[in-house]
């Protein structure tokens, strides 16, 4: 079977290290370092913020048990976007380009770098407005990208690797500075078992699923991993696995240096975690972590999302030009800049806040139906794959409802910015016919 245009376009050069990486980075952002106190405001006891982490770290493996198998099945360039268009219609497929390009992807890069510069600014006092910093930001991270696959990834994993030492360092001296602990088990439940209980524990997982998705982007760039069959599926276990144990340490130190009321009551909660430890020392060292943090996660947004993009030009709905591959670089340069482009003009208009509102409903449906596609898939397969999901089809079922369930959660409380997020989604539908005309031509 010959491999598809996109793939003998593109460069195959990452391996199972650069799919590993792009799997962590594309998880963990500056998030990790704040929503915790965000879980704690909705439930109160330690054993229950740290269930929600860790039922949330459960339900992202199962999502990469899913997504490993997805990749077995149909490596191809654009990932998710790939399996929507296969398993169910090339229309599902380019709404899900639609939105990532407009809020999904860009609205969170807007606002990752913008925390980026800030932090960024408070390091190193540079002179400089916060626009300015984010601007450079892009723009040098853009450049490395459209230098080559091979750059843009070893910039990436660099990141990846200092985030995960910057992480050790906060875990290690908040066990061995902060000597009194805060962390009790004696209280399970601080309510009555209830359905007010079971709402606040739902409120809880939001933030929870929200900080371990991302895991699906490294899938954009199968077309240039030399083995993606092999190392997308190892990438994606190994990636989820460590961000659940980074997850599950960065909680437990916070816990046992504030407590669940002192988390709960404090919207930065390693910064304090790390000045009770070392003073205003620690709040610098933290600042730093943050900034690394931000600016790997836009590093490998950068690197995979236009990979979407370029996929929906070679199947003719997109502008033409996104499909071009540099002759040397072997990047597809304008799908790229496209990207990096709109998100300077989210971040200079100022609405990545509002457009961020928008995004957990839209993610968390694309989850659920790319997911939904390994039954239609499996059906067409003609042999078996290396890497099944366990318990298949009761935890893949599983998996959709959890998506469903975020959703549902997601419209039943912010019915406003949930709408507008379904209103930009289904203005992708006329836009794609006209491009399926224009292909036709």
């Amino acid at each position: 079977m010959p491999a598809p245009l996109a793939a003998q376009k593109l460069a195959r050069r990452l391996g199972l290290f650069d799919a590993t990486m792009l799997v962590m980075n594309g998880i963990i952002g500056a998030g990790i370092f704040i929503n915790p106190y965000v879980v704690a405001k909705q439930v109160h006891t330690s054993a229950l913020i740290l269930g929600a982490w860790l039922l949330g770290g459960v339900i992202a493996i199962a999502g990469a048990f899913i997504y490993a198998e997805l990749a077995q099945l149909l490596p191809e360039v654009g990932g998710q976007y790939a399996y929507l268009r296969e398993a169910y219609s090339p229309l599902i497929a380019f709404l899900y380009g639609w939105v990532l390009l407009l809020v999904i992807q860009t609205g969170g890069m807007a606002a990752v770098t913008i925390t980026f510069a800030k932090y960024f600014l408070e390091v190193t006092h540079a002179a400089a407005p916060v626009w300015l910093a984010a601007l450079v930001s892009i723009g040098a991270l853009t450049l490395l990208n459209c230098l080559g696959v091979r750059s843009g990834g070893s910039v990436q994993s660099g990141l990846m690797v200092i985030k995960v030492v910057a992480i050790a360092v906060f875990v290690v001296l908040g066990l061995g500075y902060i000597k009194n602990t805060n962390l009790s088990f004696h209280t399970i439940l601080d309510r009555p078992l209830d359905g007010w209980l079971m709402s606040a524990f739902g409120g809880a997982m939001a933030p929870v699923l929200f900080a371990y998705a991302g895991w699906q982007t490294a899938s954009f760039v199968a077309g240039e991993l030399k083995r993606p069959e092999r190392d997308l599926p190892r990438g994606l276990l190994l990636g989820v696995g460590g961000v659940v144990l980074i997850y599950m340490a960065v909680n437990f130190v916070c816990l046992r240096a504030l407590g669940p009321a002192g988390l709960a009551a404090t919207e930065t909660p390693a910064s304090t975690v790390m000045r009770i430890a070392l003073g205003d020392a620690g709040g610098r060292l933290i600042a730093v972590a943050i900034a690394i943090s931000a600016l790997g996660f836009l590093s490998q947004g950068i690197l995979t999302a236009p990979r979407v993009y370029f996929a929906m030009a070679e199947d003719g709905l997109f502008f033409r030009g996104m499909a071009w591959v540099h002759p040397v670089t072997r990047v597809p340069v304008f799908a790229i800049v496209l990207q990096s482009v709109w998100t300077i003009v989210i971040l200079l208009s100022g609405t990545y806040e509002q457009i961020l509102n928008y995004v957990v409903a839209m993610d968390f449906i694309f989850f659920g139906l790319s997911a939904s596609c390994l039954f239609v898939l499996r059906k067409r397969q003609a042999s078996p794959v290396k890497s099944r999901v366990p318990g298949h089809p009761f935890t893949t079922v599983m998996f959709c409802l959890a998506c469903a369930a975020i959703v549902g959660n997601t419209i039943y409380r912010y019915p406003a910015n949930t709408w507008i997020g379904i209103a930009i989604l289904l203005s992708g539908i006329p836009v794609y016919y006209v491009w399926r005309r224009r292909a036709s031509a």
